[in-house]
Formats: structure tokens, C-alpha cells, sequence
């Protein structure tokens, strides 16, 4: 750089009356220059020059400087999908793990239980979600060792808005739902954005796949625009929903896929069964 600064102020300083030096390995040479400040010229004196124009040329001085950009957050995909029911909740979400066009991993879940009643899905930034999992673990320790017992779903579901929104200024990159059953027994599933705004629904998807299962789901689960009766449908019935859904899902969208973890969620506890998917 102090070679181009160099020549320049001599060029400037001559204005083309002398000669830049080139240093070949047959010898020395010149060639007669101009230097206007906006364009870099060889000498029209000579019959057989070529002018060369330097006014595009940017070397982070000369003109503006170049543009670094940083970004913390990256976009790993996953598509996860709630529904709650009279006496249950489903909650289900792929396997695959991207970066742009890669995969990065076949195996990893992105379904979290909070208690033996509540299970967070949670979609985005693996670095981001697995950072949310700690702070919400650590959360529910403290308020079990406190109260001796564990946190319920509804609590469990303020707990997880009050923590995105104390994130707002810099937020968690994942997008997430949240499954369970609460004090009556009844399936809840709750739906939020990303700083922490939340509402109780009778479904939820978030992530790269949720275009393609909220239509579904206003469907066969909200039953909008229909004209048959409304039932309650049975858990091994949502489930078999879900497996469609993600099958819907992963033809069209190129981060699900490998396989779905689906959750059961009862009073009982969780039951756990794993469906596989294509893993093209």
C-alpha cells in the first residue's frame, strides 16, 4: 500500500511529464502516465497507447471503504408442529439439522421436556435454542427446589415469555412452541413470537416447514370451512395427522426431513415414538 501511496504522489507531482518505472527481469522500463485524480492514464503523446481507466478501481482509500458484515445468528432449520386435545397434547419435529444447503446432522432433536407434563419444541439458531434450553432448566430447578414441586404448564408457559422478552433488544433466534396439560388435565398449547408474546392455541407450528402445516391444521384440527360435524379426535388419530403433515412438509421444504420425534403428552407422563421420514 505505501509503494501505491508512493507512486501516486509522484505521478501527482509530475502530472505525466516524466515516467513510472516498471522493473522487469529483461530490465528496466517506462511508461508516461496522467493522473487526474479520477482516471489512471498512459500518455496520449505516444501513437500506440492504450488508455486504462482507474476511476472503478476501489482500494479502501481512495474511494469508500469496503463493507465487512457480521451477522451471530444462522438459520438451521426444522419444522415443529403442537396440537392439543381433550386430555392430551402432541407435540412432533424433525431430525435434520442444516447450514444454507448443507446438513449438518440426521439426529437431532429438537424437542425439549421441561417437566414430565411440558415439553418446549424449538426451531432456529441450534447455538440460540440450546442457550434458551439452559437459562429455562435452570429456571425450573430453582422454582422446584423453592416450592417443592414442579412448575405447571401455564406457569411454565410465562416463565418462557417473560424470558424471550427479557431478550428483546438482542433476541433468541428460535422460534418455538410449547405442549403440555394443565391443572385440569386438559391439552394446552401455547404459540409465541420471537420476543416473548404468547397466546393458548388449539395448534401451533413454527420453523422452515410451518407455511406448509398451518393450512393443514385449519383443516382437519380447527375444522375452518367445513361443513361435517367437529369431533374430538383421538391421540393415536393426531398422531397419524402429524406423520402426514411432516411427510407434506418435507416434499416441499428442504430442511425437514430425516425423521419426526413425536411426544405424547398425558397425565400420565410422555410417550415418546420416532417416525421416520426421506433423507434426500
Amino acid at each position: 500500500m505505501s509503494s501505491l501511496l508512493s507512486a501516486t504522489a509522484a505521478v501527482h507531482g509530475r502530472n505525466g511529464q516524466t515516467s513510472l518505472p516498471i522493473h522487469t527481469s529483461e530490465g528496466g522500463s517506462t511508461i508516461p502516465v496522467a493522473f487526474d485524480g479520477t482516471n489512471l492514464s498512459i500518455g496520449h503523446a505516444e501513437p500506440h497507447a492504450i488508455a486504462i481507466d482507474g476511476s472503478g478501481i476501489d482500494h479502501g482509500i481512495t474511494q469508500a471503504p469496503y463493507e465487512r458484515r457480521f451477522s451471530p445468528y444462522e438459520f438451521n432449520g426444522g419444522t415443529t408442529l403442537a396440537i392439543s386435545g381433550p386430555d392430551y397434547a402432541v407435540i412432533a419435529a424433525d431430525t435434520r439439522l442444516s447450514s444454507g444447503y448443507g446438513i449438518l446432522s440426521r439426529n437431532v432433536s429438537k424437542l425439549h421436556p421441561l417437566t414430565e407434563k411440558c415439553v418446549l419444541g424449538s426451531a432456529g439458531c441450534k447455538t440460540d435454542v440450546d442457550q434458551l434450553r439452559s437459562v429455562l432448566d435452570i429456571k425450573m430447578k430453582v422454582y422446584a427446589h423453592n416450592h417443592r414441586k414442579p412448575m405447571a404448564t401455564p406457569s411454565a408457559a410465562q416463565m418462557l415469555g417473560n424470558t424471550l422478552y427479557m431478550k428483546r433488544f438482542f433476541p433468541y433466534y428460535s422460534f418455538n412452541v410449547l405442549a403440555g396439560i394443565d391443572s385440569e388435565g386438559k391439552g394446552a398449547v401455547y404459540s409465541y413470537d420471537a420476543i416473548g408474546s404468547f397466546e393458548r392455541t388449539p395448534f401451533s407450528a413454527s420453523g422452515s416447514g410451518q407455511s406448509f402445516l398451518i393450512p393443514l391444521m385449519d383443516n382437519v384440527i380447527s375444522h375452518k370451512n367445513r361443513l361435517d360435524e367437529k369431533r374430538d379426535l383421538p391421540a393415536e388419530e393426531v398422531v397419524e395427522i402429524v406423520k402426514d403433515a411432516f411427510l407434506t412438509a418435507g416434499e416441499r421444504d428442504i430442511y425437514t426431513g430425516d425423521a419426526v420425534d413425536i411426544m405424547i403428552i398425558t397425565k400420565d407422563g410422555i410417550k415418546k415414538e420416532v417416525f421416520q421420514l426421506k433423507a434426500d
